[in-house]
């Protein structure tokens, strides 16, 4: 049968399917979790997740390769076949394990695919574009702080990852970014043909002396949900330690929005702190929530004090709640895009657990060339804004994409772990007008890959590439490093401890999103593995916090 006749033969089957489920719907709370803005086609028999973004006819006639019980489904905006497990039930929990708590309603998260192996001879390439969002890994400490195991969907294994601080070392003076890779077996792995990669990339730092003046404008959601759990008391302490790191140089506006919007500070010099932190310490929760309008305004606001040559940054904080005006992330970004002028990027902080819209808050960042954290703690905050505060606010980089090159000579198959939300076309890696993701000073990046080598392969594994645009001066740039089977680690127990530390993490994600390719593992198999790099990492709090969490959400049931 040809690839044409095949497809058609798919398309065919779907329909009925499609149309009697009602999936053409919005996306639901957690407890539906069909994605926004794409069509179900067919339910059909198949061994393994697929999530591509190849040719769609080729990947129809790799559908046996995936397990049962799956749909495909064809992405309206870009071509995409995404194949999925769907969980009819939520399994019991175990004999001993510990009862899940209240688990919080209304939480709105995005299927978005798991990633799957692809032979090097059909596919050698692998692009995506970085992230640093980190807020998918604090939201799950939430939920397990809290009593309850998180949502799959929430779960983003690269945001877990990422949280983490890495080994890598710093480029050389004049030069923005290094590529690091490393590779070892472990014991997540398919079977002893089977390597984890390690890809990272690091940033130039900039001392906190040397960071660029600031423009801010804040926009606040002061709607009635915000009062829910102390949410909008949790933004003021945050903000008002963002305010303490302020310089005479910068400038702090504040807008706030319910029904509709209005401005509660004009731009006012970083040496006003007290006149800042007045107009913030009075807000309370009000009414309705029009993020629209909000984020409008707070646009016009950054446009009319934008400083060129500074850090020009719209901070909204919110719950991800909207009820008035345009709702959707993508319907919210047509309407306010035209305030977004060039030089002024995003950042979304997200609070509160029930009734609260992850997908809006992380797509919205993504859309404006910034980035997404979740603030669950006061510490958190100060993390993000005080410790972290020059690579959280300056940008090094603007649309900075990665693609890896495999050698099939030496590579079978690959699996990226995680980004399935960060795709890029293997095509647009060198289309510099293609949008990807902005870097901050000091940051960065670990991308994990599974790969299968051939029998007593060696020589080049792959060739990493690097291409971002340098936001002060728009040009771009492009660099590349070579990595050999001789440079890779005879086992995991010579692996340095913080790629141990980003395998344990990636599972531990793996086996909370319910990941076809974590079946088998268990969180108490994690745990094991975690007390072994915790003891290689004693003197890391974040450590120490995750061998605690992998030990409570261990005795959640899974």
């Amino acid at each position: 049968m040809s690839r044409k006749a095949i497809w058609f033969l798919v398309l065919a089957i779907g329909l009925i399917p499609s149309l009697a489920c009602g999936l053409f719907a919005e996306p639901k709370p957690v407890s539906q979790s069909a994605p926004a803005g794409k069509v179900m086609l067919a339910t059909v028999p198949v061994e393994k997740p697929v999530v591509v973004e190849k040719e769609v006819v080729k990947e129809v006639e790799k559908i046996k390769e995936v397990p049962k019980e799956v749909v495909v489904e064809k992405e309206k905006v870009v071509e995409k076949v995404v194949v999925q497990t769907v969980v009819v039930e939520k399994p019991p929990v175990p004999p001993g394990a510990t009862p899940a708590g209240p688990s919080p309603q209304d939480m709105f998260f995005q299927n978005y695919g798991v990633n799957p192996f692809m032979d090097t001879e059909d596919d050698h390439l692998s692009t995506f574009a970085m992230d640093v969002d980190t807020g998918s890994y604090t939201l799950a400490r939430q939920y397990i702080n809290d009593g309850n195991l998180p949502p799959k969907d929430a779960v983003r294994v690269e945001e877990f990852v990422n949280y983490f601080t890495q080994d890598y070392a710093y480029p050389p003076e004049g030069q923005a970014f290094a590529i690091h890779v490393d590779s070892a077996h472990f014991p997540f792995a398919e079977s002893e043909r089977y390597r984890m990669m390690r890809v990272g990339i690091q940033g130039y730092a900039v001392p906190p002396e040397k960071r660029k003046d600031m423009s801010l404008t804040f926009v606040i959601d002061v709607s009635g949900s915000m009062a829910d759990g102390g949410r909008l008391e949790l933004v003021k302490q945050a903000l008002q330690l963002l305010v303490q790191q302020l310089r005479p140089s910068d400038s702090v506006g504040i807008v706030v929005y319910t029904d509709d919007a209005r401005v509660v500070l004009e731009h006012t010099s970083g040496a006003q702190k007290e006149t800042i932190l007045s107009a913030i310490r009075p807000l309370q929760p009000e009414s309705s929530t029009n993020a629209e309008a909000g984020l409008k305004l707070g646009y016009e606001q950054a446009n009319g004090a934008f400083k060129a040559g500074a850090i020009n940054r719209v901070i909204l904080c919110s719950d991800g709640v909207a009820n008035v005006g345009q709702t959707g992330p993508g319907s919210i970004w047509e309407q306010i895009k035209g305030y977004a002028s060039e030089g002024i990027t995003l950042a979304a902080v997200g609070v509160g657990m029930g009734n609260y819209n992850d997908v809006l808050l992380e797509q919205l960042a993504d859309n404006g060339d910034g980035f997404y954290v979740y603030v669950d703690t006061l510490a958190e905050a100060r993390r993000v804004f005080v410790d972290n505060l020059t690579s959280t606010l300056q940008d090094i980089a603007l649309d900075a994409k990665v693609q890896v090159d495999f050698n099939p000579e030496v590579v079978v198959r690959y699996r990226l772990i995680g980004f399935e939300n960060r795709a890029v076309a293997d095509q647009d890696f060198r289309v510099d007008t293609v949008k990807a993701a902005a870097i901050g000073a000091g940051h960065k990046v670990t991308a994990l890959y599974e790969i299968r080598l051939q029998p007593d392969a060696a020589g080049r594994v792959a060739t990493v590439y690097m291409r971002w645009k340098d936001p002060d001066t728009q040009e771009v740039a492009e660099i590349n490093r070579k990595f050999n089977t001789s440079d890779m680690a005879a086992s995991s127990n010579a692996a340095p401890p913080r790629f141990q530390l980003d395998v344990v993490v990636s599972e531990c994600a793996e086996i909370l999103r319910e990941s076809y390719w974590a079946r088998g593992s268990t969180l108490v198999g994690v745990l094991e593995q975690a007390e072994v790099v915790g003891r290689l990492l004693p003197n890391d709090a974040d450590v120490v916090e995750f061998v605690e969490l992998v030990r409570k959400a261990s005795k959640l049931g899974k």
